[in-house]
């Protein structure tokens, strides 16, 4: 699992440390483990969710309080649909394997 350092994260999103850690005040999903030394150690999901803040807040022109409840409405939807979303998701993959199938066939003929 990739880990990544607060200058790490600064870099990749272009968000600078002092926002990354206010942000982790008012979006909990957002706040890091730390690690023996106490440095901030993000994860990959929570790089994802530090670039959907950026993007809620200065492309879409978001407050950080509405990009937040933004962040845990989609995470509620997630977590109430994952089943459905994990079934579509198999049915895309058959319906891939299906079209290869049918692609193999069709060129054998």
């Amino acid at each position: 699992m990739a880990q990544y350092s607060i200058g790490q994260v600064e870099k990749i999103s272009g968000i600078k440390a002092h926002v990354l850690r206010y942000w982790e005040e008012v979006v909990p999903s957002i706040a890091p483990l730390k690690n023996i030394a106490g440095h901030r150690v993000y994860t990959q999901r929570h790089l994802e969710i530090i670039l959907r803040m950026k993007y809620l807040i200065y492309t879409k022109g978001f407050t950080i309080e509405g990009a937040r409840n933004q962040i845990l409405n989609e995470s509620q939807y997630y977590a109430e649909n994952s089943e459905t979303l994990r079934q579509i998701s198999i049915l895309k993959q058959e319906l891939g394997d299906l079209y290869l199938s049918l692609q193999k066939r069709i060129s054998n003929e």
